[in-house]
């Protein structure tokens, strides 16, 4: 039985099997990879020692204190979010990300500046997590779709995995070091180090070839939010993605709060060990990543699964007894928690029109992030109020909750299968072979 070419086309694009670093062979994303990683391992190591500064030396121990300021510097999402998307489908996303890294690294410095002259408040670190927060609503939509104009739309998950590999590569180290450092020399050489970090990523975007790019037509005219927020308005599947990143990152993923609460406050441990944790956490993340930039095709399969998967295992991590415990425990959770965030990324972006990409994108990290304005200051209060073991269960709870309502879509839809052991690793099922071929 002969196939159309459009039907062998899909059918290598689902069966086939994607190099882990296919996109590393193309000159402009082999720069903004490694460009990248080095940027990332600064901003890990900058996270460890901004908490580390508000929870232990511009505060007792305050958990709300750390809840505001995460959730300012993501607030600035929440609010502007939209128009950050319509400038990335506006302009350029190379000389975008350009002018946002430069205004990240100056704000870096101010900090670090601040810290090292000994002169901070906790007002100033507000005031600079919000500004952080406000540049980074314009980057995060363009960057997330700058990846389409650097791979073809066949290794577009695979980028999007490799991306997550550079970010979680860099939580492998940044966390350690920092916490390392802060032990040794105190937390102003952490932020000052992740000032010049941005460097490479500049440099990285500034040897790019423009005419090599491949970038989606651009958006003229006014209304371009409203149609973003009218497009996925039609599109049920991604309202659910969407549902599921945002109690993920609202309620799940809040452990620059959560583990410096444990670390501290259950187990009695000091900086380097707090470091340590989202060191070993990574490791399940850079596993995810890993497998994730193998994989063929996102599916929502999987993204339930891993869903179900991190819920379970935060349960564990709340209840965990030993510190011992609890940073094993983190290595499941780390892995679950990628996988859920990969796929609904390339979910979100491959099923996107590209003149719609960066608005689609910033919708998508404002529901992501911009919970974290939400979630953060209520995980804080909640550690301040309950203890720091709740504010881990209140992440399985809420994903536990967000699992069953993407169960019931999936089951209304019949868009359920499990998927197998070598799916999960981006080994792709044997074709049955027809047996009228041939």
């Amino acid at each position: 039985m002969s196939h159309a070419p459009g039907q062998q086309a899909e059918q290598t694009l689902t069966n086939a099997r994607t190099p882990m670093f296919a996109s590393l062979k193309l000159r402009h994303y082999n720069l903004f990879f490694w460009g990248g990683l080095i940027s990332n391992t600064g901003t890990w190591m900058a996270r460890i020692a901004q908490t580390w500064l508000v929870l232990t030396i511009l505060t007792d121990h305050s958990a709300s204190a750390v809840g505001y300021v995460t959730g300012l510097q993501f607030l600035p999402m929440l609010l502007f979010g939209a128009w950050g998307g319509a400038i990335a489908d506006r302009f350029p996303k190379r000389l975008i990300l350009i002018w946002t890294q430069v205004l990240l690294a100056l704000n870096a410095l101010t900090l670090a500046i601040l810290v090292l002259a000994n002169v901070t408040e906790l007002w100033h670190v507000y005031v600079l997590a919000f500004a952080q927060g406000v540049v980074t609503a314009v980057d995060n939509p363009a960057r997330q779709a700058f990846a389409s104009e650097m791979v073809p739309p066949s290794l577009l998950p695979n980028a999007v995995g490799l991306n997550s590999t550079s970010f979680n590569g860099a939580r492998l180290v940044g966390p350690a070091v920092a916490g390392l450092m802060i032990a040794v020399a105190g937390v102003g050489p952490s932020l000052l180090i992740n000032a010049f970090t941005f460097l490479p990523v500049i440099a990285a975007l500034l040897a790019m070839d423009p005419t090599q790019l491949t970038p989606a037509p651009v958006r003229r005219g006014r209304g371009s939010v409203r149609e973003g927020l009218r497009y996925v308005a039609r599109r049920p599947d991604l309202q659910l993605t969407m549902f599921i990143v945002f109690m993920l990152g609202t309620f799940g993923m809040n452990f620059q709060i959560t583990n410096a609460l444990m670390a501290t406050e259950v187990f009695g441990a000091g900086a380097d060990a707090y470091g340590i944790l989202g060191s070993i956490m990574a490791v399940g993340s850079l596993t995810a990543a890993l497998m994730a930039a193998r994989r063929p095709r996102p599916r929502l399969s999987i993204m339930l699964g891993a869903l179900a998967g991190f819920a379970i295992a935060t349960f564990a991590l709340a209840l965990a007894p030993t510190y011992e415990a609890f940073a094993l425990l983190l290595i499941p959770v780390g892995l679950t928690a990628l996988t859920v965030m990969t796929t609904a990324n390339a979910s979100v972006q491959l099923s996107t029109d590209p003149i719609m990409r960066g608005r689609v994108m910033a919708l998508y990290m404002m529901i992501f992030l911009g919970g974290t304005p939400i979630g953060a200051p209520m995980i804080g209060w909640i550690g301040d109020a309950w203890g720091a073991r709740w504010t881990v269960l209140i992440g399985a709870i809420a994903t536990a909750a967000a699992f069953v309502v993407g169960m019931f879509f999936a089951l209304r839809r019949n868009d359920w299968h499990i998927p197998s052991w070598r799916e999960l690793r981006g080994v792709p099922e044997p074709t049955p072979v027809d047996p009228e071929e041939g």
